[in-house]
């Protein structure tokens, strides 16, 4: 069974910013030192990705699986799941949850459950959890802040 975790991070620029860095599957590689190859399988009509392809790196975990994205009308909410199982997951779920803030930056929370395929201790997995969480989020808020503004 997947545990729950989540994060929040302040990135310093407007939501519609982190939404479409976000939704910028294709440049993942430029700034997502873990993620070595994204493939964009399907589009709604709208252009956003439906399904994407990633194969990651993380020195102790390689692997290559399917989300199926969804998205709130606002893209204050961007959530996924696992298409099927892979090498190293049974399922995955996770959301950014972004909400604009008064100064013109935005609140990014990032929630994510991963039922690993493969045995690891409960401390363990929680040490990583955090690790993958933390990075995913700085990189991010990195990519986001390096961003002319619009």
């Amino acid at each position: 069974m997947a545990d729950t975790s989540t994060q929040s991070i302040q990135v310093h620029a407007p939501l519609a910013r982190v939404a479409a860095v976000i939704c910028d599957f294709a440049r993942y590689p430029e700034w997502a030192e873990s993620i070595k190859r994204v493939e964009v399988l399907e589009e709604y009509e709208d252009g956003y990705a439906a399904q994407v392809r990633f194969q990651i790196d993380a020195t102790v975990l390689i692997d290559e699986y399917t989300l199926e994205y969804a998205y709130a009308d606002d893209l204050s909410r961007i959530e996924w799941s696992l298409v099927e199982p892979s090498k190293t997951q049974r399922s995955q779920e996770g959301s950014y949850d972004l909400v604009e803030n008064a100064d013109g930056g935005t609140t990014v929370t990032y929630t994510l459950a991963v039922d690993l395929a493969i045995g690891m201790l409960g401390m363990f997995r929680r040490k990583a959890e955090k690790m993958i969480m933390d990075t995913a989020l700085k990189e991010l808020k990195r990519r986001v802040e390096s961003l002319p503004a619009a």
